[in-house]
């Protein structure tokens, strides 16, 4: 599989305007991904760049060309759902009434 673009797993990106930065950094992993995948040395596998819907951090990830199997993931799905953890439970604490 070549990458041409990033791959989204769910929901659309929020309508704000990206971080240019962040924008050239994934342009940047999207090209590398697709130059370790058309050269072959990962054989069977592939290198696949998306965005995580729940946290909008990017992920890299190592799958079966056939099978679509996710052999290796950066970052891990347990340090995703931790970042998910942690955001609901701020947003909990900050929606708190002071008290008085």
């Amino acid at each position: 599989m070549v990458i041409s673009s990033t791959t989204l797993i769910g929901d659309t990106l929020p309508q704000t305007s990206p971080d240019p930065a962040e924008t050239a950094q994934r342009r940047q992993m999207i090209q590398a991904a697709r130059s370790i995948n058309e050269s072959g040395i990962l054989g069977r596998n592939q290198i696949v760049f998306l965005i995580d819907p729940a946290t909008r951090r990017p992920l890299l990830r190592v799958e079966d060309r056939e099978t679509h199997e996710v052999l290796l993931q950066l970052p891990p799905e347990y340090v995703l759902r931790m970042a998910q953890d942690i955001k609901f439970d701020s947003a909990q604490i900050a929606s708190r009434p002071a008290d008085t």
